[in-house]
Order: structure tokens, then C-alpha cells, then sequence
């Protein structure tokens, strides 16, 4: 088969499967760019598509691939645990499990060494919650504007966007404080002369909008869809210090900042606060699906019947779990994260120097965000949603693939494997650069 029938053979693939997506899928399921990509191969910091294109991927499937795509080891660890035991359920120990939930605590910061594992993020902030709410005897949960917390219908009422509320979800009992956006502070202040004023106003969202006693405090300490909002050091513990005043407990929802990618273990490591309860997935799995929500021994022995989930801990996960872990902890991957993480930033700076357009750069080790606005628009800050759509397209053409996230849908996210090279950040700033210039020349609404 010549080249030109290989290509035209691979085009007809992704049409093919972009109409069936577009059929059967639900309407609600979107895809980014307007013709959705379709990704066929991936292999370290690089991801191929149904038409033999590849690409740079710094999005890494929401922040999951943390040791990159098809990492030999992770593959062959699934591989293995495949050939001698898929699945029991969690009414049974296994020996990957086990030993995960060894790992996991070994490596969790303060107290947390009881785990309950489940399939995903969302279930894992849900189990938390469910926790708290038990261990305490109360009902009542205090979470944050702009956070995210998953699909199920705790995660919606736990979510301070309305953008992904996408059914109405009947669950009462959670007020929402202000969020730790210094960019867009609700009060109009700036750090650090504000006094921490989102942190301390969480004693009058307690005091008026329920009894007064929550279960739980339910905080990112980097706000993943939320746009890569990142607090100042003090935030969490004057805001945690209040919660716990008043008998709450403090849930750490670690689902896209944990596992090494803000340069530590776990993001809260950076604030110096321990949690009671914590949530994790997407990274912590190399791609496989797995969540795991972990509890200090006060938080677990209080509670009785913690609940039951089939899949929860399957063996093929788990054991790709510990040889991501097991990587990770070699190659020094919360290290690496901070260091590269800081070459990252240095150039995402100059960027924002360049480009007018960006109006801010935040976030931890490989974790960043741009936040993008339109000087010219009149109106201080004014997001530029359609800005960002064509920054992604125009990185997308050169082979970069970055994420967007932000309640204005503003928010350019760039969350590379953990094991990306020093040349691949020089690769992918220099690539952005070109996409920023090419999209603001194209000119449109912002």
C-alpha cells in the first residue's frame, strides 16, 4: 500500500469514528475542537491520531498519564496481573491491593493510613464526604466557588460551576465559601494585604447558611477545572483551622493536583496542613482507572460499614498503580515536577510578557494555567473564551495538545507527564508562543 492510500485509508477511520461518536454517543458528551480528535497511539510525552499525525501532549488526559503513555513497565505490570487474575471483587483481598494500600500509606502526608478504593475521582471524593458525615454525625458540607468534584450527584452539589451541573443535583446541606482566587478575588483585594479574606469569611458561611456544624471542609488545594486556581501558603490553614473550630473535618481533594505533580506528594504538602480525609485518581494509575479515598485511623474507627464497591481495588489496576508508583519514586518524579515544573513556569512567564493577552500564570510544579483576557475589550479582566478556542486550535495544527478549564471556559491548562524532558517543555513553550501569535494575528472575538 502506497503512502497516499495509507493516508487516505487512516482519514477514512477517523471520519468513521467521529460519526459514530457523533450517533451514539450522548449529545451532552463533548469533545475539544471542532472536529474531534482521534487518538490512536500514544508513547511517552507523545500522542498519535487516526490520521498519522502526532503530537506533544501537555494535557496528558486531564493530568492522568503521569508517567507519560504506555509506559513500558505500567504495561507490562497490567499485562501480567491480566494473565493471572482480572477481577474477584472487593469482597476478596489480593496481593496488588494490599500492597497499594501499604504504598499509599507510606507516602500520604499527617495521619492518613486507612484506604477505601474505588473507580474514579468522583467516587473518591463521594466515599470521603459519605466519611465525614459519618465519623462526625452531621450532614452539612462546606466546599468552594469554582471547585469540581466529579459526575455523580454529590459531586454536582459539591461543584461551584454551574457549567458542569449538567443535572440539576438534589442534594442539600452545602454552602459554598469564596475561592482562593487571588486573580479574581470576590472582595476586590489583593495579596497579602487582604488578610486572607476568603479563608476567614468561611466562619460566616458557617454561621449562616445552615446549623453552624459541618461534617466537612471539601477543598483542591490546586482548583483543577476550576482553572488551575492556586492559594496563597497560608490559605489552608487559617481556612482549615476555622472548620476544625467548629467540629468539621478537613477532606483534601487530590484527584488531579496528587501523586508528584505540584512537586510533592501531595499538593497539600505545600501548605502545611494534614488532612483527615483524602481523595485520589487520575494519576495515580498511569491511565487505568482507579480511585482510592484515605482516612486518618480517628476518621476510619469511628465509622462503621464503610460501604462496598465491585471494581473498587482491582487487581489489574492496582498493579498498575504500584508500577507507576514504583517508577514515580525512581526517576524522582515529585522532583522532577518542581524542577521542570520551574522551567516551565520561567517560560510561560516570558510568554505573558509577549502576549498581552495573557493576564495571568499560576499553579504548582507541572501543573499551570494561563488565564486569558481581552485588553482591548474596555472591561477590566474580561475573559476571552473564543481567545482560548483558537489558541487551542492553532496548537493543535503545530502539534501541541494543551487543556481548558476556568468557570469563564478561559483557562489554558498544561499538565505534562511527569517524565517530560527538558526539551519537550522548551518544544511545547516554543509551539505555544507560535499559537498565540498566530491566533491573536487572526483577530475575531475574544
Amino acid at each position: 500500500m502506497s503512502t497516499g492510500d495509507r493516508a487516505s485509508t487512516t482519514s477514512a477511520q477517523s471520519a468513521e469514528i467521529r460519526e459514530k461518536a457523533r450517533r451514539y454517543f450522548l449529545p451532552g458528551a463533548g469533545h475539544y475542537y471542532d472536529e474531534p480528535l482521534v487518538a490512536v497511539r500514544g508513547e511517552g510525552s507523545r500522542l498519535w491520531d487516526a490520521d498519522g499525525r502526532e503530537y506533544l501532549d501537555f494535557f496528558g488526559g486531564i493530568l492522568v498519564t503521569s508517567v507519560g503513555h504506555a509506559h513500558p513497565e505500567v504495561a507490562e505490570a497490567v499485562a501480567a496481573q491480566a494473565r493471572t487474575l482480572v477481577h474477584t471483587s472487593a469482597l476478596y483481598a489480593t496481593q496488588p491491593a494490599a500492597d497499594l494500600a501499604e504504598t499509599l500509606a507510606r507516602l500520604a502526608p499527617g495521619g492518613l493510613c486507612r484506604t477505601f478504593f474505588t473507580n474514579s475521582g468522583s467516587e473518591a471524593v463521594d466515599t470521603a464526604v459519605l466519611l465525614a458525615k459519618a465519623a462526625t454525625g452531621r450532614q452539612e458540607v462546606v466546599a468552594l466557588r469554582h471547585g469540581y468534584s466529579g459526575r455523580s450527584a454529590l459531586g454536582q452539589a459539591l461543584t461551584g460551576q454551574a457549567g458542569w451541573r449538567g443535572v440539576p443535583a438534589q442534594v442539600p446541606g452545602v454552602a459554598f465559601g469564596h475561592a482562593p482566587y487571588c486573580y479574581r478575588c470576590d472582595f476586590g483585594l489583593t495579596y497579602p494585604s487582604c488578610d486572607l479574606r476568603c479563608a476567614k469569611d468561611l466562619e460566616s458561611v458557617i454561621q449562616t447558611s445552615g446549623s453552624g456544624q459541618p461534617a466537612a471542609f471539601v477543598a483542591e488545594p490546586v482548583q483543577g477545572t476550576g482553572g488551575f486556581v492556586t492559594p496563597p501558603r497560608e490559605y489552608f490553614q487559617v481556612a482549615v483551622g476555622i472548620v476544625r473550630r467548629y467540629g468539621g473535618l478537613f477532606v483534601d481533594d487530590e484527584v488531579q493536583s496528587g501523586i508528584g505533580r505540584t512537586g510533592r506528594w501531595f499538593a497539600i504538602e505545600h501548605y502545611g496542613v494534614e488532612p483527615d480525609l483524602m481523595a485520589m485518581a487520575k494519576g495515580i494509575a498511569g491511565g487505568m482507572p482507579l480511585g482510592a479515598t484515605m482516612a486518618t485511623e480517628a476518621v476510619a474507627s469511628a465509622v462503621k460499614g464503610a460501604g462496598f464497591s465491585t471494581f473498587g481495588g482491582n487487581p489489574v489496576c492496582a498493579a498498575a498503580s504500584l508500577a507507576t508508583i514504583r517508577v514515580l519514586e525512581r526517576e524522582d518524579g515529585p522532583g522532577r515536577a518542581e524542577r521542570l515544573g520551574r522551567r516551565l513556569r520561567e517560560g510561560l512567564e516570558a510568554l505573558k510578557a509577549r502576549h498581552p493577552v495573557i493576564g495571568d500564570v499560576r499553579g504548582l510544579g507541572l501543573m499551570q494555567g494561563l488565564e486569558l483576557i481581552d485588553p482591548a475589550s474596555g472591561a477590566a479582566k474580561a475573559p476571552a473564551a473564543a481567545l482560548l478556542a483558537r489558541v487551542m486550535d492553532e496548537a493543535r495544527r503545530r502539534g501541541l495538545l494543551v487543556g481548558r478549564a476556568g468557570l469563564y471556559r478561559n483557562v489554558l491548562r498544561i499538565g505534562p507527564s511527569l517524565l517530560v524532558s527538558e526539551s519537550e517543555i522548551d518544544e511545547a513553550l516554543r509551539l505555544l508562543d507560535e499559537a498565540f501569535t498566530a491566533a491573536t494575528a487572526a483577530g475575531g472575538p475574544m
